[in-house]
C-alpha cells in the first residue's frame, strides 16, 4: 500500500495490518452496497485498485497547479475544496465528511494543473483510487460502471440544487437550506468557513443567524 508522508512530495511504501486495511474500505464499500448490489468476489477486486491515505489536520491532499491524480472516498474526518481569488481570499467549493467523494474532477479528468486546494479539517482516513484504476474498473465491472454513473447524476443534482438556492432564495433562506441539508456540516466546521462556502462575510452570517435565532 501507499501512504503520503508529510515531508516527501509523493507517495511511500506502507505495510498496512491485515485488520486496518479491511477496516480502511468499510465505509467506502457500504457506499457502493447502497447503491448496486455489489457481491463480494467483485468487492475483492476493487479492493485491488484502491489506496488507503491518512491525512493529518490542516494537511494537503491537492494543491493549486498540481494534476489530480486521484479521486478521494472520506471513510474518516472532513475535507474541504477551495480556490485562492485574486485578492488571497479562500473561496471554498465543497465540504466532504464521512461517505462523500471530493477530488478536482476536472484535472482528474484532463490531466490539467488543478486550480482547487483540498486540505483535511480533521485527521482523515481516505480511499484513493488513481484515474487509472477508475477506468479498468469502468471496463471490467459493469455495475461499478453503475455505481459511477449514480454518482455522476447524484452530483449533478447537488450542483443543480446549489445554483437554485444561490439565484432564487434569499440568505436567510439558504443559510436555513444548508442546515436542513447538512446538519454534521454544521456541527463540524467553523462559521467562518460556512459563510465563505455561501459567498458570504463572516458578519453577514452572523447578522442571518442571529436574525433567525430572533424570528
Amino acid at each position: 500500500m501507499h501512504l503520503y508522508h508529510p515531508l516527501h512530495h509523493g507517495f511511500v511504501v506502507v505495510n498496512w495490518p491485515p485488520k486496518l486495511h479491511l477496516q480502511m474500505y468499510e465505509v467506502f464499500f457500504q457506499s457502493l452496497r447502497s447503491k448496486v448490489p455489489f457481491t463480494d468476489e467483485e468487492l475483492e477486486i476493487i479492493k485491488t485498485y484502491l489506496t488507503p491515505k491518512k491525512l493529518r489536520k490542516k494537511q494537503y491532499l491537492l494543491q493549486e497547479g498540481d494534476v489530480c491524480k486521484y479521486a478521494c472516498f472520506v471513510e474518516r474526518g472532513a475535507l474541504r475544496s477551495y480556490i485562492i481569488d485574486e485578492k488571497g481570499t479562500e473561496r471554498i467549493v465543497q465540504f466532504a465528511l464521512e461517505g462523500w467523494t471530493i477530488a478536482d474532477l476536472y484535472s482528474y479528468l484532463t490531466g490539467e494543473p488543478s486550480t482547487y486546494n483540498i486540505d483535511a479539517l480533521e485527521d482523515s482516513e481516505l480511499v484513493l483510487i488513481s484515474k487509472k484504476a477508475h477506468e479498468e474498473l469502468l471496463e471490467k465491472l459493469p455495475r461499478y460502471e453503475t455505481y459511477h454513473r449514480i454518482q455522476i447524476t447524484n452530483a449533478y443534482l447537488a450542483l443543480q440544487r446549489r445554483l437554485v438556492s444561490i439565484n432564487n432564495m434569499s440568505v436567510e433562506e439558504r443559510y436555513t437550506s444548508f442546515m436542513k441539508l447538512y446538519p454534521n456540516i454544521a456541527q463540524r466546521v467553523p462559521q467562518h468557513m460556512i459563510a465563505s462556502y455561501m459567498g458570504l462575510t463572516p458578519e453577514t452570517l452572523s447578522r442571518v443567524r442571529k436574525k433567525l435565532i430572533r424570528s
